[in-house]
């Protein structure tokens, strides 16, 4: 009730300002007099419609009989030259009344008045949010209370090694004195890094509701404002309502808003670096925070202040990362279990075909094929709606909506078959899973390959097979349409861009095993190129490039046959799935792959 009290006092006084300026503008607008000529007066006075008369140092105020007031300013020194028109005032039966000017600014006491009123109260509302106690400005941190936090570990999937990492701080939360007995203390502040949508927030909710303690979450977006010290304020009561809850949990969402390195001079710099400082003291300062961990997620651990990473701080960092097959495999377990799917779904293939996919993309893919299943009037997610969903959230929706002329879509047949003839001849590619001439997202055309295993390196084969893979559709294109068109260059842009890597990354060169940083790269631990350098850095990049393109066009010639059944097909049925493209292309000589 007492917190409430400043603002019903702010809202009253807002409500006594309007009501006051509504008054005074009403009543100055209705008692105005109407301004008439001053021979119109006198035609008034010998009519005899004249009631009173007001006469002043500047103006003369006539009350008519039809309730009207009239003003008019008499001619210099009237009243002076014309005593007997007072005199004729009288005998009509007018009052006069004869009233001193009004001294200078009088009038204007309401204006005065009320400006007065709205710049205190303009001030008070500026003070109180400077000072961060304005209840509607203090930004509170939202608490979850245990009974309702029904995120377990068991909901949280692909992440395993994360979870061992923190299961110990769970089981600190539930027998802190277990640890104690042995003089070992609660790790104060767990740091969570990884790609946006890996499930940090989910994580730091399933510790929560294992160790069965208070929540409080906030963003680190909450405690920065324009205000000076309103960030810091913030901070304090965040802690302030923790220590309340003895153990409990504070988890700080995309920490980096208000951790990043400290420097610069601008005002916003010093706001945001006395936020940094008070959560510096407030985790680690001279107020003990027994029981209370505090747990921050983050994609940008690399611009965070150093003072926040030292041990005592964030004593740990976790790295929660994109899951790999087994971990793909799971999390879509977790998700199909939340929508009706058919009994004979294949997850596995769903897992292999979303390589580098994070936690929330196979949610999307998981709800993109409820959705499907439901336009197509299905009782349960099959298979084939989520194939349709990982093909719709990796390469766009289709649009079959657009009109390509024949030209182009024969053009785009020989380009996709050249792409999959390559792919399926070079033993270093991944197994081809689809090849579709109907228009993806911004591509004509896919042909799409899955990856057998998820490969945290790449060697130069490999590499190599891959940049050859992508001048597969311009050699076709050269080759038996004898012409160059502008759908290659995306293949050309992905190619020249792996090819760098090699040369100027990898050391996969003629020039050895040397970092080079090109134009555009802030890489500063890469060598500055010189005008010599650059030459052959761009040579070599342009030799890869070349080279693989000579090899795919080598191999389209010696697979004639291959490219044109393929093409043809695809211009009939306009998709092939794996199993048809390696039947296809084994009958025409070219080695089936196993998928």
């Amino acid at each position: 009730m007492v917190r409430l009290l400043p603002r019903v006092a702010l809202v009253l006084g807002i409500l006594a300002l309007v009501g006051g300026t509504a008054f005074y503008w009403r009543t100055s607008r209705t008692s105005a007099p109407t301004e008439i000529a001053f021979s119109e007066f006198l035609r008034h006075v010998d009519a005899g419609r004249a009631v009173s008369v007001t006469v002043t140092d500047a103006a003369i105020d006539v009350a008519l009989k039809d309730r009207r007031i009239v003003r008019t300013v008499p001619p210099p020194g009237f009243f002076g030259t014309n005593a007997a028109f007072v005199t004729d005032l009288a005998r009509r039966g007018v009052l006069l009344q004869v009233k001193p000017i009004a001294p200078s600014g009088a009038l204007q006491y309401g204006p005065i008045g009320i400006a007065i009123c709205f710049m205190g109260l303009l001030g008070y509302a500026v003070y109180k949010t400077t000072s961060g106690r304005l209840p509607s400005m203090e930004g509170r941190a939202r608490t979850a209370d245990p009974k309702e936090t029904t995120v377990r570990f068991s909901d949280v999937a692909g992440v395993d090694e994360a979870k061992d990492e923190v299961a110990e701080i769970v089981a600190f939360l539930r027998e802190p004195q277990r640890f104690q007995a042995v003089g070992g203390r609660i790790p104060r502040g767990v740091l969570l890094v990884g790609p946006p949508g890996t499930g940090k927030t989910l994580l730091a909710r399933a510790i929560a509701g294992e160790a069965g303690v208070p929540f409080l979450f906030a963003s680190g977006s909450d405690f920065v404002e324009m205000y000076a010290g309103v960030g810091a304020s913030r901070v304090r009561r965040l802690f302030r309502d923790a220590r309340k809850h003895g153990s409990c949990i504070v988890f700080i969402d995309e920490l980096d808003a208000v951790g990043r390195a400290r420097g610069g001079h601008s005002l916003s710099h010093e706001e945001r670096e006395q936020t940094l400082n008070q959560l510096l003291v407030e985790m680690d300062g001279f107020d003990e925070t027994h029981g209370i961990v505090v747990i921050a997620a983050t994609n940008r651990a690399d611009i965070l202040d150093h003072a926040l990473l030292r041990p005592g701080r964030f004593d740990r960092q976790v790295t929660v990362s994109n899951p790999d097959l087994k971990g793909r495999n799971e999390i879509l377990r977790v998700h199909l279990r939340k929508v009706t799917a058919a009994p004979d779904v294949n997850v596995v293939s769903i897992a292999r075909g979303t390589p580098g996919f994070s936690g929330a993309d196979l949610a999307n893919v998981v709800n993109e094929a409820a959705l499907l299943a439901g336009r197509e009037g299905r009782s349960a997610v099959t298979t084939a709606d989520l194939e349709a969903a990982r093909d719709k959230v990796m390469m766009g929706a289709e649009r079959r909506s657009i009109a390509l002329t024949e030209a182009e879509r024969v053009n785009c047949a020989w380009h996709e078959a050249g792409h999959a003839v390559v792919a399926a001849a070079l033993p270093q590619a991944d197994p081809l899973h689809k090849v579709t001439i109907i228009p993806r997202g911004r591509a004509m055309g896919v042909t799409m390959q899955l990856p057998e295993i998820d490969r945290h390196t790449y060697t130069k084969e490999y590499l190599n097979t891959q940049v050859a893979i992508l001048m597969g559709g311009r050699a076709a294109e050269e080759l038996f349409m004898e012409h160059m068109t502008s759908g290659a260059s995306n293949d050309i842009e992905r190619a020249t861009d792996i090819a760098a890597h090699m040369v100027c990354e990898f050391g996969m060169s003629p020039l050895g095993p040397l970092a080079f940083s090109r134009k555009g790269q802030e890489d500063n631990r890469a060598r500055q190129l010189s005008e010599e350098s650059s030459r052959r850095v761009d040579a070599e990049i342009q030799a890869i490039v070349m080279r693989a393109y000579d090899r795919a066009r080598s191999l389209l010639e010696t697979h004639r046959d291959a490219v044109g059944a393929l093409a043809t097909t695809l211009l009939d049925l306009e998709s092939l799935e794996a199993e048809e493209i390696a039947s296809l292309l084994e009958r025409h000589g070219v080695a089936r792959r196993a998928h």
